[in-house]
This record gives structure tokens, sequence and C-alpha cells, in this order.
């Protein structure tokens, strides 16, 4: 007998373990939900779980950000299989996960299954004779406010030096500073 769980992977509350019961399910951010997780990202009714034939059917239920699949957004109900990586938007992800049931046994043994990566993002093919052009990095935000007061600053000292330099060389000084003693 199995019995089937997720293992939120990342989201509000990473390692956190909920068993899957029950013929539907549905998943969102509202706390009537089988599957409850608080977080702006999920709707209030996400997506929804059947079981069906033996196996959990995830369909989403006209989300905002979608449910995924193993990278693959929904776009009608899906068969899950132990190792699918299920994402609600871009930040949760779930892993879904069969637990393998001995009637003899004391405790519940989580199945090993492999970690699935999310498929790379599709290239597309470029028009024959295009080189695309290098990618480029993030601008830095780098606050030049310090550095404008700083220049606005040396060219003030600049601009005084220069204009008392030039009083000077021309003996300008009773011009600009009549009150200096020694000025006609």
């Amino acid at each position: 007998m199995a019995q089937f769980q997720f293992v939120m992977r990342s989201g509000p509350t990473p390692g956190v373990t909920f068993p899957l019961e029950g013929d539907q399910l549905t998943i969102g951010r509202d706390s009537t939900n089988g599957v409850a997780i608080n977080d702006a990202e999920v709707s209030r009714r996400h997506s929804r779980l059947s079981f069906q034939g033996g196996k959990y059917v995830l369909e989403d239920l006209g989300s905002t950000n979608g449910t995924f699949v193993n990278g693959q957004r929904l776009a009608g109900p899906v068969v899950l299989k132990p190792g699918d990586v299920v994402s609600l938007g871009e930040q949760i992800v779930l892993m879904y996960d069969a637990i393998n049931m001995d009637p003899g046994a004391t405790m519940a043994a989580p199945r090993r299954s492999a970690r699935v990566a999310p498929p790379p993002a599709p290239v597309q093919a470029a028009a024959p004779g295009y080189s695309a052009p290098p990618p480029v990095a993030p601008a830095k935000n780098t606050n030049l406010v310090p550095i404008f007061i700083v220049v606005g600053a040396l060219l003030f000292v600049c601009i005084c030096a220069g204009f008392f330099w030039w009083v000077d060389a021309t003996y300008r000084w009773c011009v600009f500073f009549p009150f200096i003693s020694g000025c006609p």
C-alpha cells in the first residue's frame, strides 16, 4: 500500500510535509484547502489533486501564477509520479513522493526518489547570419551623489584659487577688496 505526500523544498516553510489523503484535495492559500500554503504567490484555490486509479492527478484551477510539473506549466490534468517537482508560481516548490507502507512496520519510511531538476529552457534557433549580442551584466546600483559632491567641492576650490591668483598677478587687490589697509 502506498501513501503520497508533498515535501516543501522552497517557500514559506521548507521541509514541511503535506500528507495527501482523500479522493479530492485542493491546494491553495485559503486555510480550508487540503494543502494550505500561506503565500502571496499562491491563489486561494490554486490547483486540485484527484485520486484516480491509485495515482494522483493534478490540475490548475485558473491560478494567477500557474501550476508547474517539472518546469512545465499545466495546460490540463497531469498524472503525478514520485519524484515529480510541483511548483506553484516561481517560489513555491513541492516534491511529490510516495511512502511505502508495510503493515507490519511501526513507522512509515519514505521511498527514495531521485531529485529531478527542472528541464533547461528551450533554445530557439536564430535566423541564418544572426549572431546574438553578448549577455549584459546587470547594472550596479551606484550612488553618484558623493562623487558629485567631491567633484563640485574640488571645482569650487580650483575656481577660488584661480581667482585669487589672477587678483594677485594683476595687482587688483584694491579693486576687489577696497577695505584692505593700504588701498587708496
